[in-house]
């Protein structure tokens, strides 16, 4: 047993005590205030769900800077100053996507609907966010516009920062999107940490204490959040996963194997565009409601299934990234 594999599994256990031992404590205060508005459009069957307290994202930041901050404390007693500089950068990153989130869903609640922060405001954010992280990586971690491959490398010159904005911006939207049923965006993220840690543990330390963490984090928060779910993540904690993922993925110097580790997300995003854009030319539907998740609760899935189901489909989408980055 290494000593690397003894720090992954403290970073690991740690991330689920917290998580689950704060989402105990806080549900109750959170039931109280902090009750879910159900989008009116969304599945009927939904509003049951009405009143389920959500922000349960919150413990996702404590559990994340309580792991990360020492690991990365850890890497800068092992001379790897970049390494752990880098690693405080993604998980500073993370946090501000997920006090986004928290913005938005504060301002659900007060509104007592199920809208927050208007599409433009969030973008402007998150766009700049995306920007300033870029620029950090680039002036202070030496980041280049090279992407690193197993059988060589690319650069893209200036291409690669507005794919890597969108990269980052995209992902992280179409895991909020994601959040739509009862476990499915922390299922996602779950099976994304473990594919993200089989590749980045030979390869980059950062990266694999934040894939640790993050399946920390979810195994904690699934013990609540499974149907019947006793509290949702919202947006705190769907902006803060998907921000902390894609950040894995730029410590491995690679941040388009998010295609594929991130395929379920992809899809999730592609069915509103195409939704949307399918209505708007033809007035048609090609699914019976998007996200595609909600077009499969309306085929007879239940909800835990379409999570087993992207768990699976994460991994085996995963499998390409691999060879692509790893092999």
């Amino acid at each position: 047993m290494t000593t690397g594999f003894i720090f992954y599994s403290i970073a690991f256990f740690l991330a689920i005590f917290i998580t689950a031992t704060a989402l105990y404590r806080l549900i109750p205060a959170l039931s109280k205030y902090a009750r879910q508005p159900i989008y009116e459009e969304g599945p009927a069957w939904h509003m049951s769900k009405s009143g389920t307290p959500t922000m349960g994202g919150i413990t996702f930041l404590l559990a994340a800077v309580i792991t990360l901050v020492p690991a990365s404390l850890l890497l800068l007693k092992n001379d790897a100053t970049v390494a752990a500089l880098s690693l405080l950068a993604n998980l500073t990153y993370a946090l501000a996507n997920g006090l986004t989130g928290l913005i938005d869903d504060m301002t659900k609640l007060r509104h007592h609907e199920n809208k927050g922060l208007s599409p433009t405001e969030k973008l402007i954010i998150q766009f700049l966010l995306a920007g300033l992280y870029l620029f950090a990586r680039s002036r202070i971690f030496g980041d280049s516009s090279v992407v690193y491959f197993s059988s060589g490398e690319v650069d893209l010159g200036f291409w690669y920062y507005p794919l890597s904005l969108l990269i980052l911006v995209g992902m992280t939207n179409c895991a909020n999107l994601t959040d739509g049923i009862d476990g499915l965006s922390s299922s996602v993220a779950f099976a994304i940490g473990i594919s993200m840690f089989y590749m980045s543990a030979a390869l980059s330390e950062e990266a694999a204490f934040i894939s640790v963490v993050t399946v920390g984090i979810c195994v904690g928060f699934l013990f609540f959040n499974l149907h019947p779910a006793k509290i949702f993540m919202g947006d705190t904690g769907s902006l803060f996963l998907g921000s902390l993922i894609c950040t894995a993925a730029f410590s491995l110097r690679n941040p388009f194997i998010m295609f594929f580790v991130g395929g379920v997300y992809v899809i999730e995003g592609a069915s509103v565009i195409l939704q949307v854009t399918y209505y708007k030319l033809t007035h048609r539907r090609i699914f019976k409601m998007a996200p595609i998740h909600h077009h499969l609760e309306k085929c007879g899935m239940s909800e835990n299934r379409i999570c087993l189901t992207a768990i699976f489909l994460t991994l085996i989408f995963s499998v390409p990234a691999y060879f692509i980055c790893a092999a």
